[in-house]
C-alpha cells in the first residue's frame, strides 16, 4: 500500500482487539466504521478504494453497492478489476494481486474508521490508499468529485483509484530498466513503496527486506489473481 511503510500482519491482529472495543464504545448506537495503515512512498503513492455485505457479487458480477462482502475476498471485486484496468490500461490481473496483497487486514468499514481513530491518516478501502494520493490521482478523472472517506463503504471506487494510480506511475517508469523485474512488478512495488523507490529499482537498486517481501507476496497472490479475473471474463 502507498502512502507510508506497511505495518507487520502480526501488529494489525494484535491491535485489532482493541480497535473493535474501542469502535464499540465511540459508535453512536450502530454501527462504526474505519481503516488501516498502508504502505509506504515519497509522493503518497495511490495504490497502497466499496459496496454491502448483503449483496454479495458473484465473480463475475460487478461488486455490491456499499460495503465489502465479509469474510473478504479480493475476488468478489474481480469484475471491477476487469472494468476498471481496461478503462485505465493496467492489467487487471496487477489490480487484482495487489489487492489480495492488500487483503492482509479487515477491510470492512467499521474496522477502517476505528482504526483511523486510533491511527488519523492512515490508509483507507481495499486497496490501501493514503487521502494525499487519492486526492492526486482522481485529478481529471470521472471521479474527482467523489471523496477519500468514502473508501471504505465504496470497493468500486477504491479498484477504480488504484487502476488510475498505477496509470500514472508507468508514465514515471524509466524507458530501458535493468534487472529481472518486469514492468507489472515495478508498478506494484511502486503502489507499495512510491515512485521513486520504483524507478531506482528500475535502475537496478535492490530491494530492501520491505519491497523484497512485498514482491514475493505478490508473485505467490499472482496466478490465484489470474484464476479470479478469468473467472469474472468467462461469463
Amino acid at each position: 500500500m502507498p502512502g507510508e511503510q506497511r505495518k507487520s500482519r502480526w501488529g494489525w491482529f494484535l491491535v485489532l482487539a482493541a480497535v473493535v472495543v474501542i469502535g464499540w464504545i465511540a459508535r453512536p448506537g450502530g454501527h462504526d466504521s474505519g481503516t488501516a495503515a498502508a504502505a509506504p512512498s515519497q509522493s503518497a503513492p495511490a495504490g497502497s478504494a466499496s459496496r454491502s455485505a448483503s449483496e454479495a457479487p458473484s465473480g463475475s458480477a460487478s461488486a455490491p453497492e456499499t460495503g465489502v462482502v465479509q469474510p473478504y475476498d479480493p475476488a468478489h471485486y474481480a469484475a471491477d478489476t476487469v472494468r476498471y484496468g481496461r478503462q485505465a490500461g493496467i492489467d487487471p490481473q496487477l489490480l487484482m494481486a495487489i489487492l489480495y496483497n492488500e487483503s492482509y487486514k479487515p477491510h470492512d468499514a467499521a474496522s477502517e474508521r476505528a482504526w483511523q481513530k486510533l491511527k488519523p491518516g492512515a490508509s483507507f478501502g481495499i486497496a490501501n490508499m493514503h487521502e494525499a494520493a487519492f486526492d492526486e490521482t482522481k485529478q481529471g478523472r470521472s471521479f474527482a468529485d467523489r471523496s477519500w472517506t468514502e473508501l471504505p463503504d465504496h470497493p468500486d471506487l477504491a479498484i477504480e483509484a488504484e487502476a488510475w494510480f498505477l496509470h500514472d506511475l508507468r508514465t514515471q517508469l524509466p524507458a530501458q530498466h535493468t534487472g529481472s523485474l518486469t514492468q507489472d512488478e515495478l508498478l506494484a512495488l511502486g503502489y507499495n513503496t512510491g515512485a521513486s523507490n520504483m524507478r531506482a529499482f528500475a535502475r537496478g537498486v535492490k530491494l530492501g527486506s520491505m519491497a523484497q517481501s512485498y514482491l514475493d507476496t505478490l508473485r505467490q497472490n499472482w496466478d490465484k489473481a489470474g484464476r479470479a479475473v478469468a473467472s469474472a471474463t468467462s461469463g
